[in-house]
């Protein structure tokens, strides 16, 4: 895909409508972030877009950012983090102005791992029914004929998706690129570290949004140990939720270690890469990622990570290099080797000249044209195809199956909404506060 043929923007792709549905379109987080970044490649590469999101709870620069040939669908913001708005059950109706829609290439974009949330999220045994439940319907999902490509972004998901059934030969690995003109050493801010640390302490960053599933209690157990052994540091943790229950739930927990901890809410831009530049250790501790852009924003900034070793992470972090992976569950591990980096300047010098290094390698500008090609050869092979031997006249039996498969599907998003969103939508407030005393008990019980 990278070779010499493939060097430039795909010229069959200019003109061309293409459709993108996506998730997520306006939140501050990864998802967002990976498809701006191709819908902006795109649209400058002559491109006739047309962008399908859901709307979501506390947009308020939509309307002066929405485009022409943007196009926003009403859904139920779900409690705990009002930016995941599932879009409202039905049929579909982005494509119904076209007859032909049916036939036209599909290219799927695998980046929230629903299940690993559906894990942590429901009560047992919900979890393990809900985790069943996903991988059955995107397995129906990922085997349709129209499907020509999954992309995926890292070797966990790669294997997620063979579970739930997903054909070998429509996968193709995408990560993710990162902004190095943004996100550089050069951001350092010294005014900006005396801020924060005022009496020289080693300034750790955590940038993630702040929900039950990003592994914030194991980070606030990591934070008191390393004030029990008297490590001189600052915790920086850049991110909200706007759900304020939740995100005031998530600040409690780090109550006994509250004068090491400062919150800084969202931050973008320069704000943002200022934040990344001017710490010293970043610390990784969501085990939910299907890949995690902050690592990389991180190691771009010249700032070595310590990651818990699951999802998207582990194909980043070179372990002893730029970084290092440690067991999902070794608390133990993971505080020593903070305590180690934070201690020894040489090390962590060493270790964020081949972050820097790597994420060089790594520009948004190489993975938008490796979609971007995916996209031609899907188009080209459509093509052949229509202009081959066409395949014979579907029988009466074969349609009604046909269908049958269509009105399946649609029963089982239905059910999906029955069974797991509306009791997150009309119960997560008020079950949410019982799960996080839980975790609050846990924690100060191992003070």
């Amino acid at each position: 895909m990278d070779s010499d043929s493939h060097a430039n923007f795909p010229s069959i792709l200019k003109g061309k409508k293409i459709l993108l549905a996506t998730e997520s379109w306006g939140p501050v987080n990864g998802v967002s972030r990976t498809t701006r970044s191709l819908v902006e490649y795109l649209r400058d590469n002559g491109v006739d877009l047309i962008l399908v999101a859901p709307d979501f709870k506390g947009d308020t620069a939509k309307q002066s950012t929405q485009v022409s040939g943007e196009r926003r669908l009403p859904g139920c913001a779900l409690p705990y983090n009002p930016d995941l708005t599932p879009r409202f059950p039905g049929l579909p109706n982005a494509a119904a102005d076209s007859p032909t829609a049916l036939p036209t290439p599909v290219l799927l974009n695998f980046q929230t791992d629903l299940s690993a949330y559906s894990e942590i999220m429901l009560p047992a045994p919900l979890d393990r029914f809900g985790v069943w439940l996903l991988a059955t319907v995107q397995g129906f999902l990922f085997r349709t004929s129209a499907v020509r490509t999954i992309f995926y972004p890292c070797s966990a998901i790669r294997g997620y998706l063979e579970g739930a059934g997903a054909p070998a030969d429509r996968m193709v690995k995408l990560g993710r690129g990162v902004d190095t003109t943004l996100f550089t050493p050069d951001q350092r801010d010294a005014s900006f570290r005396r801020e924060i640390a005022p009496n020289g302490e080693v300034i750790l960053l955590c940038v993630c949004r702040i929900a039950p599933e990003k592994g914030f209690e194991f980070l606030a157990q990591v934070a008191m140990r390393l004030s029990s052994e008297k490590v001189p540091f600052k915790l920086l943790i850049v991110g909200g939720n706007r759900n304020p229950v939740v995100e005031s739930r998530v600040q409690r927990l780090f109550d006994p270690v509250r004068r090491h901890v400062e919150f800084t809410g969202f931050l973008t831009g320069a704000a943002l890469a200022r934040a990344y530049a001017s710490a010293d250790l970043f610390l990784h501790c969501s085990v939910t990622e299907t890949f995690g852009l902050v690592v990389l924003e991180a190691m771009a900034s010249g700032i070595p990570v310590i990651a818990r070793d699951q999802g998207g992470p582990s194909d980043i972090i070179l372990h002893g290099k730029t970084g290092y992976l440690v067991p999902p569950n070794d608390l133990e591990q993971f505080t020593s080797l903070t305590r180690q980096v934070a201690r020894d300047t040489e090390l962590r010098s060493s270790l964020s000249v081949a972050a820097r290094q790597f994420a060089d390698d790594t520009t948004w500008e190489k993975i938008n044209r490796r979609a971007a090609w995916q996209m031609a050869d899907a188009l080209v092979q459509t093509d052949q195809e229509a202009h081959g031997s066409r395949p014979p006249r579907p029988t009466v039996l074969a349609s009604a199956m046909e269908q049958f498969r269509l009105i399946f599907a649609v029963a089982i998003v239905y059910g999906m909404w029955l069974i797991a969103v509306v009791p997150l939508i009309v119960h997560g407030n008020r079950l949410l506060p019982r799960a996080w005393m839980a975790v609050r008990r846990q924690l100060v019980a191992r003070i």
